[in-house]
């Protein structure tokens, strides 16, 4: 959240109890909203993106769609809850997770080589840019 030039601290407080009580709030300046809208507000897309293919991937795999579905759901769900709960680095997270010549660093080359994480960068840099254009 950002306060406004005519929002009082107590507003702020206000607003951070409200919504405290089904999330985490943060406060950022009102010149990151259009980056945070990129990130945030554009980001659940993203990772349904995610889920989706991921189950797909289930299904080439040899799954039936509903178990893939399921697996693939909550293992965003159960790596989301590791990213915020144990207060490592993502990267120390996925580096826990890839034994040497195992199958998950074989995933993540493929990713790798897909350009997996330059594509997530320039979709919320895209997004961020959009949110701006609109705003004006």
């Amino acid at each position: 959240m950002s306060l406004g030039k005519t929002a009082s601290e107590e507003d702020g407080e206000i607003i951070s109890s409200m919504f405290g009580a089904i999330g985490k709030v943060w406060r950022a300046d009102e010149k990151y909203l259009d980056a945070v809208t990129g990130l945030s507000g554009s980001g659940p897309a993203y990772i349904y993106l995610a889920i989706d293919a991921m189950a797909d991937g289930g299904v080439a795999a040899g799954l039936p769609r509903e178990l893939a579905l399921g697996l693939a759901s909550q293992t965003v769900l159960g790596a989301a809850s590791m990213a915020v709960n144990t207060g490592k680095h993502p990267g120390q997270l996925k580096d826990d997770v890839a034994s040497p010549g195992g199958t998950t660093i074989a995933g993540i080359h493929e990713l790798e080589k897909g350009g997996f994480r330059g594509i997530l960068i320039n979709a919320i840099v895209a997004a961020a840019k959009r949110s701006r254009e609109l705003s004006q």
